[in-house]
């Protein structure tokens, strides 16, 4: 269905749009933000995965009262 989504030319398109839309300037400064945001996020999931859960209260099975 999606077999041929992005050709070449579709790319042309999207690029010279957002030029227009956002200027030449301020394209790099975006891309920039963009990677530092993607960096940050890398790291703090790689911070998360990497703590060692703290031991989990055990809950108290109810089914005896």
């Amino acid at each position: 269905m999606l077999r041929n989504a992005f050709e070449p030319w579709h790319l042309i398109l999207i690029i010279t749009v957002l030029v227009l839309l956002f200027g030449s300037k301020k394209l790099p400064d975006m891309a920039r933000g963009l990677g530092r945001s993607m960096r940050i996020l890398k790291s703090e999931a790689k911070a998360l995965k990497d703590e060692q859960p703290a031991e989990a209260p055990r809950a108290e099975s109810t089914a005896g009262r």
